[in-house]
This record gives C-alpha cells, structure tokens and sequence, in this order.
C-alpha cells in the first residue's frame, strides 16, 4: 500500500529538484503545503543522497519500527517506547523498559523532526540517523539483540520479503537495508501543524495570554529552545542536580572531558505537553515542576550553562503566561497522523 506524506497533504503535488528547505526532495513529491511551512526552516541535516526516500522504503521501515519482532524475546518494539500518541515517547514511566522487564538508565527521548539533527540520544553518542536504531537493538535493557540476530529473523518472514522487494528489489534483508529503512520512517515524522505555526503563518492569533507567554518565551527559554524546532541541538547542564541512583554523567559518557559532565541534549519543545515525564531522567511528571525548577530549583555545579546560573526568575503568572505558550505547540494532527500509526494492514496479518 502507498505511504502518503506528513498532514496528509494537497492534492495537488509539486516536485522540488532544488530546494533550500532539502527536505523529502529526493525521490518524492510533496504536496505545496509542506513546502509553504517549511520553507522558513533551517535545511535540514540528514544526508538524504546517502538514503534515497521512496515510499516503499518509508512503510517497510514504519512496519519495522512497530515490528517487536526487532528485540530478542520479539516483545519489545521501537513503539513500545516511541508511542505516536506521546509525540513518539513514552507517559507511563520515567525510564525506557526493555526485554525481560528490564530498566533502561534514560526517559525515551521524542521523535520528531530528526531530519534536523545532527547527533541522537540524550549524550549525542549517536551522529547518523541510519544507524541510530543499533543501539536499542543491541542494548541489553532494551532489545538485548543484534543486527545479525534481526536480519535472521526477518528472512524467515514471508511478509518481510516483499516488503524488501518492494523497497530494494531484493527479498534478501540485510542489516544496511534494515537500519535505512526504519531511518527513512523515522525523518517523515514531522511536526510542523501546531498553532504556533499557524499563527507564524498568519492563520491563527494568539491569545493574549499566549501572546505575553511568546515574549517570556523568547526572552527566557529561546537561546537553548531555538525557533522554529525549538531546540539549538546543543548539550547543557540545565542544573537539575545529579540522580544519585543514576548518577548519569551525560555527554561526559561519550566525550571523556570534564567540561561536558552533566549535560544532555536540550530537548524540542513541540508537543511538550504530550512527551511527559520531563528531563533525561524522566523525574518531572508536571510541565508546571520543570518552570519551577528553571525559576528557583537550579543547583549550582562547574558545568552549569552561565545562562542559568542566576535562574530564569519566573513570577507566578509569567509561569502561567508560558504555559499557555507551551501548549500552542502541540500539534494534534501530528499525533494522530494514520501515517505514523501502527500499520495494521501488514502485521495483524502475521
């Protein structure tokens, strides 16, 4: 069955061959609308000659990513910390479960807008969208697989034939195949329908309210939460203090420098008000206990960004006036996209 794109979009369909959006241009169409909201955007990151979009490939590696078959006792699914309804993450715990009611030692991240990114995971310890997924694969909270155990899998599956055909012409999966496919999947979800953006397109206003919560936000929140994705995909220490159970040392992990103990990814903030539990940890649950953590709940450490060191200083009702702001950003024709649910067609067959 054909995968039609993002919002299901115009009717009319237009192709861009050159583009300084650069996204979904290589093999696709996309529809004006997509093109009208984007345009403003920064280009994207992901190196889209290396992985050439098809719709083929796209739903192989939708049904891949709701496949639990990806894990090691085949109970565990990309969706099962990635949920739709959760702007891609998970709501009923603060940390990733895996295999055997494992803990993992992170919240699951959202997935939105990863055509944009330039390193994954809350420490970047992953630079490249295509091969991203092999860490939950193999890690042992997670997966507790391998790429080798997964293809193996797959190959005994009649579905996973055509499906493989259909997007490389060979039934034969392999593990480049594999990890591209559940990539392609993974950079069409995109969320660009929220007020905000109808309002940055002069199709919506903002309340009052909402209004005074965009000035708080741009003169508070916007050096690290950067317009229009809302993330300048750097790593801070946002002085939320150390999990002493954890003890997570963030970037530090990858990078081995001192400077960077401590911080983590600064997340988007589009649907932030579906992506609960807040922070790496998951140890907010409440929007409202992350803005009182950023007014009086800073704790001071050697890595701490120099932006935060004095706190944000938030009123009661300048709280209130960015929370209403906040919640322009959901965009809930994203959430409930049937191009991102779980493709039904293909594996309630099985």
């Amino acid at each position: 069955m054909p995968v039609r794109l993002p919002g299901v979009l115009k009717s009319r369909m237009i192709k861009f061959s050159l583009s300084a959006i650069a996204f979904l241009f290589c093999a696709f169409v996309v529809g004006d609308e997509l093109f009208y909201r984007l345009a403003s955007w920064p280009k994207p990151s992901y190196n889209f000659k290396e992985n050439e979009l098809t719709k083929a490939k796209t739903m192989l590696g939708r049904v891949l990513f709701y496949d639990p078959i990806l894990s090691a006792d085949s109970n565990i699914s990309c969706s099962s910390c990635h949920s739709p309804y959760n702007a891609f993450s998970h709501v009923d715990h603060a940390l990733s479960h895996g295999i055997h009611d494992s803990i993992g030692i992170r919240n699951a991240p959202v997935l939105i807008n990863l055509a944009w990114q330039k390193t994954f995971m809350w420490d970047g310890a992953i630079n490249n969208l295509d091969v991203q997924s092999l860490a939950p694969i193999s890690h042992p909270a997670e997966m507790g697989s391998n790429i080798s155990q997964v293809v193996k899998k797959l190959n005994r599956q009649k579905l996973y034939k055509k499906l493989f055909f259909d997007a490389y012409k060979d039934s034969i999966a392999t593990g480049e195949h594999t990890l591209k496919a559940i990539a392609q999947f993974l950079i069409t979800i995109v969320s660009y329908n929220s007020k905000y953006d109808k309002v940055m397109h002069q199709q919506a206003q903002f309340s009052p309210q909402e209004q005074n919560g965009y000035k708080i936000f741009k003169k508070k929140c916007a050096a690290c939460h950067t317009e229009p994705l809302f993330t300048n995909g750097d790593f801070v220490n946002n002085g939320i203090g150390v999990d002493t159970l954890l003890n997570d040392l963030g970037r530090m992990r990858v990078t081995q420098r001192k400077e960077d103990a401590y911080k983590f990814k600064v997340p988007t903030l589009r649907n932030i008000e579906y992506s609960y539990p807040y922070m790496h940890d998951g140890r907010f649950k409440k929007l409202g206990e992350v803005l009182n953590h950023y007014s009086n709940g800073i704790k001071q450490s050697e890595t701490l960004s120099g932006k935060l060191k004095s706190g944000l200083t938030l009123s009661a009702n300048e709280k209130v006036d960015l929370m209403a702001f906040l919640l322009t950003l959901s965009d809930k024709q994203f959430l409930f996209d049937a191009n991102f649910a779980y493709p039904k067609e293909f594996l309630s067959k099985q």
